[in-house]
C-alpha cells in the first residue's frame, strides 16, 4: 500500500499520538528516491551538503544558488516524505525582505515544503515574516553549525543552567513565532527530554537522545560514506564506504585484466557490413 504524504499537519500528529517521527538528509535525486522508497517521513536539504557533498570545511560557504541546485534534485525524487530545505548562512541575517526572498526561492525554484533556520531571539522576527508569507518553518537549536565560529568549534550546547534556560525560553519563543518542529542539535539528552515535554511542537534530535519526538542523522554517516569525521552521536548502519572501494578495485583490475566488457556488455555488428568499412 502506498505511503500518505507527509505534511506539517503529519509532524503535529505525530507528535500528539507519540509516534516518532524520522529525517535524513538527502542531497541528490537517486538518494533521496531510495529514501523515500524506505518510507522515511520526511528529507532534509541540509547545508551540510557543503561538508558531505563539497568538501567544504563546514557550512559557511554554502549559497542559495547551491542550496536551490540541490533542493531541486531532492523534490524530483521524493513522492511521499516532507521536503525541508536549509536557509544558508546569511540568507536570512540581513532584512525581513531578503529572508522572505530567500525562503520563497527554496519553494519556488528549489521545491522544498518547507524552510529550516537557525537560532533563536534574534531571528524571530525573522521567522515570523516567513511564517506570515505562509511558508512553513522548522526552528534548529543547540548547536547551530552557522555559529560554530561564535561557539570556537563543534560543542555540546546547554550544560549550564544559564545556556539550558536560554534553548528553553528559545524553544517556547520558536513554537510561539510559528515554527511547527524544532531540531535540537547536541544538547543533553535530559534537557531535550524537558524540552520536548513543554513543547506542543514536535523536537528532531540530533545528538539529543532518545527523548526527542524524531530523530535525523545525515545519510552519508549511517552509510558509512563520509569518513572525514564520524561525530559522537552516529550510528553507521553499513560501511558503504568499503564496499565502494571494493566495487571500484574490481572494475579497475576486471579493466587491466581485458575482463571487463565482457560479451554480454558489448553490442554486434553484421559481417556485411563491418567488411565494407575495411
Amino acid at each position: 500500500m502506498a505511503n500518505k504524504k507527509f505534511t506539517v499537519s503529519s509532524f503535529l500528529k505525530a507528535k500528539k499520538e507519540g509516534k516518532k517521527i524520522s529525517m535524513l538528509t538527502a542531497y541528490d535525486y537517486s538518494t533521496a528516491k531510495l529514501l523515500d522508497e524506505a518510507n522515511v517521513d520526511s528529507l532534509l536539504v541540509g547545508d551540510s551538503l557543503g561538508m558531505v557533498m563539497l568538501g567544504y570545511e563546514n557550512t559557511l560557504q554554502v549559497t542559495m544558488e547551491d542550496m536551490i541546485h540541490h533542493c531541486k534534485a531532492v523534490a524530483r525524487g521524493t513522492k511521499n516524505a516532507m521536503v525541508i530545505g536549509d536557509m544558508p548562512f546569511l540568507s536570512y541575517h540581513i532584512s525581513l525582505e531578503d529572508s522572505i526572498k530567500n525562503a520563497g526561492r527554496l519553494v519556488k525554484e528549489g521545491g522544498v515544503h518547507a524552510v529550516k533556520l537557525e537560532g533563536g531571539t534574534e531571528v524571530i522576527d525573522k521567522i515570523k515574516a516567513i511564517v506570515n508569507a505562509q511558508i512553513p518553518v522548522v526552528g534548529h537549536l543547540g548547536l547551530t553549525p552557522q555559529s560554530i565560529n561564535m561557539f570556537g568549534g563543534f560543542k555540546v550546547q546547554g550544560k549550564s543552567e544559564e545556556k539550558a534556560r536560554k534553548i528553553i525560553e528559545d524553544a517556547l519563543l520558536l513554537q510561539e513565532a510559528g515554527v511547527f518542529a524544532i531540531v535540537l542539535e547536541c544538547v543533553p539528552e535530559r534537557l531535550a527530554k524537558l524540552i520536548s515535554e513543554k513543547l506542543d511542537i514536535p523536537t528532531i534530535g540530533i545528538g539529543a537522545g532518545k527523548h526527542c519526538d524524531g530523530q535525523v542523522l545525515v545519510t552519508q554517516d549511517i552509510l558509512g560514506m563520509y569518513t572525514d569525521f564520524v561525530p559522537k552521536f552516529v550510528k553507521q548502519y553499513t560501511k558503504l564506504s568499503h564496499h565502494i572501494k571494493e566495487a571500484a578495485k574490481g572494475y579497475i583490475d576486471e579493466i587491466n585484466q581485458g575482463i571487463f566488457p565482457a560479451k554480454e556488455h558489448t553490442f554486434s555488428i553484421d559481417d556485411e557490413v563491418l567488411e565494407k568499412l575495411y
